[in-house]
C-alpha cells in the first residue's frame, strides 16, 4: 500500500513524480517502439512494392501471350 499525501505540499510532489513517469513511459514508447514499427512497415512496403511488380509483370506476359494468340488466329 502506498502513502496517501497529507498536506498540498506533499500531493503537489506526489503528482509531480507521477507526472514525470509518464513523460518518461511515453517517450520511451515514442522513440523506442514507434521508431521500430516504423522499420518493420518500411520492410514490408519493399517488400509487397516487389510482389506488386511481379504480379502486374505476370499479367502482361499472359496479355502478351493472349494477344499474340488472338492476332495469330485472326490472320489465318
Amino acid at each position: 500500500m502506498t502513502k496517501k499525501p497529507r498536506t498540498t505540499s506533499e500531493h503537489l510532489i506526489s503528482l509531480y513524480g507521477y507526472i514525470t513517469g509518464l513523460k518518461k513511459e511515453v517517450n520511451t514508447i515514442k522513440n523506442n517502439h514507434l521508431k521500430h514499427m516504423h522499420e518493420d512497415i518500411d520492410k514490408i512496403h519493399g517488400k509487397v512494392d516487389k510482389l506488386l511488380y511481379l504480379i502486374m509483370a505476370g499479367m502482361g506476359a499472359v496479355l502478351l501471350t493472349l494477344l499474340t494468340y488472338f492476332i495469330k488466329w485472326n490472320f489465318y
